[in-house]
């Protein structure tokens, strides 16, 4: 499944494809930008599509098999404009508001923001009629799961962009219900005759004995007691929050059981939970470079086997498929209770590919993109293909029953292997798919255990913040207030976390998010909830 540390949840700021509007309305009106199509002989159509991929996967995306196969199977040749994920954002900003338009942006990853403005400025088509008219399989999508026709829909009634749908489980139950899971290294417990720890205290004490103990048994004080990465995603430790109060989110939204919408950092279980953080920080317990660290420095040292606990959705990006970790399951606080946040998340994303006004063969486009959404072809674009005679495959495939069926990983990263052959950009992949289309993913099976059977009885909320597609006019100021809002919150949490001033400065901090808009923020949020919930 999609791994969370990508960071679906905040609203982006003000790109610079929003801030050169002017550009966007001059191309859109006089200059002939992007490719124009071009047919060869055998009547194949050429389209140019930018998007993006990982460093671990071929420059030409037509070098990937399920692209090989697409083009083939749909005669039609994309011209790909593909960049590195760490560039594709400033890439693509530049290319819009150079008016330099692509016929469509394939895994765009566009915020509802940047999408009412692009469509706004022309930039971007509205996209019903293409799907009426030309898109079997979507519509066939949206027919057996309806909820996403609303959530895809504009407040002015359009659809700009095509989405990604991911579905496993649904409720409590559903498989992104929780973000970061909590990774114990069980062999140094065992070796140190330690139990699983059932409380923060425990928890402290544990971490205690991993720094002092030499549970790695090599004499030398290696151990890292506990990492994570300091920002919002599936390596962020805020887990432990929930055994505090009412837990953290990424995008700090969290509805109460009375269907309020509360602010996390706001509320003395969040003050209670850094404040423990803090005691941990003082104690030495925790990894000298989890304030600065990144994504490959955490998982280098994840490797080598040096974490007491970690956090991330799936162990086996990180310490590899073995036995040495297992989940820790939630800790209660210190008034004996237990709680785990239920995530914001879904598998959803509304903006995973547009179709820009310089496209002059739209129908082509359409049906293109509409075998995207075809069930098995979804599925490969998610996880990889079968059949590639030069890489390791993810799947096999059983024509008579027309499934694919994953193959074991033998080992191997399921992230790294999905990076080097998925495509992404727009798919859906019902929980009906499952036994009929495809098989459960062992690293799913696991994680869907892990929620069911661990996490899910001890969420105390009922509810999650929903997926609100907010107007333009909330999402200028949501745009506004989180730039700041959510920049003071992680810079305060990471300062107290070092520095263990958060009861001596907290009335100070509560001002500072009323003078940076928290009112207003949750204004709309609470209004955004309202709507969603009574449509």
């Amino acid at each position: 499944m999609e791994n969370n540390r990508k960071t679906r949840f905040a609203l982006k700021s003000a790109s610079a494809a929003v801030i050169a509007s002017a550009l966007l309305l001059s191309a859109c009106s006089g200059k002939e930008s992007g490719s124009s199509p071009s047919q060869d002989p055998s009547g194949k159509v050429t389209l140019a599509f930018m998007t993006q991929s990982s460093p671990l996967a071929p420059a030409d995306p037509n070098e990937k098999l399920i692209n090989k196969r697409l083009e083939e199977k749909m005669n039609v040749r994309i011209d790909w404009i593909n960049y590195t994920k760490d560039a594709f954002v400033e890439k693509r900003n530049l290319a819009m508001a150079s008016g330099d338009f692509p016929d469509a942006i394939f895994d765009a990853g566009y915020g509802d923001y940047e999408l009412l403005k692009l469509a706004k400025d022309g930039a971007i088509i509205p996209l019903n009629d293409l799907i009426d008219r030309h898109m079997p399989n979507f519509k066939k999508v949206l027919e057996e799961a309806p909820e996403y026709k609303s959530m895809i829909t504009a407040p002015d009634g359009n659809i700009y962009a095509f989405p990604w749908i991911e579905e496993l489980g649904s409720g409590k139950e559903r498989i992104q219900a929780v973000d970061a899971v909590p990774w114990i290294n069980v062999e140094w417990l065992d070796k140190l005759g330690l139990e699983m720890p059932k409380t923060t205290e425990e928890l402290k004490d544990v971490l205690i004995a991993f720094k002092t103990r030499d549970p790695n048994g090599n004499g030398h004080a290696d151990e890292i007691p506990l990492s994570f990465i300091n920002k919002p995603g599936a390596e962020d430790l805020v887990f432990l929050f929930g055994s505090f109060g009412l837990g953290e989110n990424p995008d700090h939204a969290v509805v109460t059981n009375e269907g309020k919408v509360v602010f996390a950092p706001a509320e003395e279980g969040y003050r209670n939970a850094v404040g423990y953080i803090g005691e941990l920080y003082k104690e030495g317990l925790i990894d000298v470079e989890a304030i600065t660290q990144d994504w490959n420095t955490y998982v280098a040292k994840g490797k080598d086997q040096k974490y007491g606990v970690y956090f991330s959705w799936d162990k086996a990006n990180i310490t590899g498929d073995n036995d040495s970790y297992a989940v820790m399951s939630p800790l209660a606080g210190p008034d004996g209770r237990v709680n785990v946040a239920q995530t914001n998340a879904l598998g959803f994303h509304r903006g995973r590919m547009v179709i820009t006004s310089a496209n002059k063969n739209l129908e082509t486009t359409a049906k293109w993109v509409d075998q995207m959404y075809d069930p098995i072809q979804s599925v490969q674009n998610n996880w990889g293909t079968y059949g590639d005679e030069t890489q390791q495959n993810i799947f096999e495939y059983d024509a008579e029953k027309n499934m694919l069926k994953h193959l074991p990983l033998n080992g191997t990263a399921p992230v790294e292997l999905r990076d080097k052959t998925s495509v992404g950009g727009p798919l859906a992949i019902l929980d009906s798919y499952y036994g009929k289309y495809t098989t459960l993913p062992d690293d799913a099976k696991e994680r869907m255990r892990i929620v069911k059977e661990v996490m899910a009885p001890h969420m105390q909320s009922d509810f999650s913040m929903p997926n609100v597609f907010h107007s333009i006019e909330e999402l200028e100021r949501l745009t506004t207030i989180e730039t700041d809002l959510f920049a003071y919150v992680l810079r305060m949490r990471t300062e107290w976390y070092q520095n263990g001033k958060i009861d001596e400065q907290w009335d100070g901090y509560l001002k500072e998010l009323d003078r940076l808009g928290l009112k207003e923020w949750l204004e709309i949020k609470q209004t955004g909830y309202d709507r969603a919930a009574n449509p």
